[in-house]
């Protein structure tokens, strides 16, 4: 079993600038995320990202548009000397249909946890909404709740 803590994207990862990023010039990596990051590696820590991106079911921009930002992020990780396992990333959005991927369901988190063999004692699921926490409940993991866009370095406190 691995240790992981899975990393909501908009207002963890990258700037949440209050709409849709889906453009890579308009995605800013958030000040300090890889120092936090390398203490959480240090500690044993692997790292998965779950990110609702409903923007592609309401037609704003499409999969392609979310594979190219994630291409670059993954880039951002590597130059950084930090590993993502996978992205896993929810297309719809509740005003269009109804899903079980979508957090504040756990579906990706559950796929996740079982394609990786995340020990669910010792994983985490870092985010800035009440519906990441949930959804780290729904799937029996801990959920710790950010402020958007703040250094995630403040924070891990909760996890050691």
């Amino acid at each position: 079993m691995i240790k992981v803590v899975f990393l909501d994207r908009d207002g963890v990862i990258n700037f949440e600038p209050g709409d849709y990023t889906f453009e890579v010039e308009h995605f800013k990596i958030v000040d300090g995320l890889f120092d936090a990051l390398h203490l959480l590696k240090a500690k044993g820590y692997q790292f998965i990202v779950i990110t609702n991106q409903g923007g592609i079911s309401k037609g704003i921009y499409n999969h392609k548009a979310v594979n190219t930002v994630h291409g670059y992020m993954q880039d951002c990780f590597r130059e950084n000397k930090i590993d993502l396992l996978d992205i896993y990333y929810c297309p719809h959005h509740s005003v269009n249909e109804k899903c079980i991927c979508r957090k504040p369901d756990s579906l990706m988190l559950e796929k996740a946890i079982a394609r990786y063999n995340v020990d669910k004692t010792t994983a985490y699921f870092i985010g800035d909404s009440k519906r990441d926490v949930l959804a780290a409940e729904n799937a029996g993991i801990k959920g710790v709740l950010v402020k958007s866009n703040d250094q995630l370095i403040n924070y891990l406190y909760q996890i050691f």
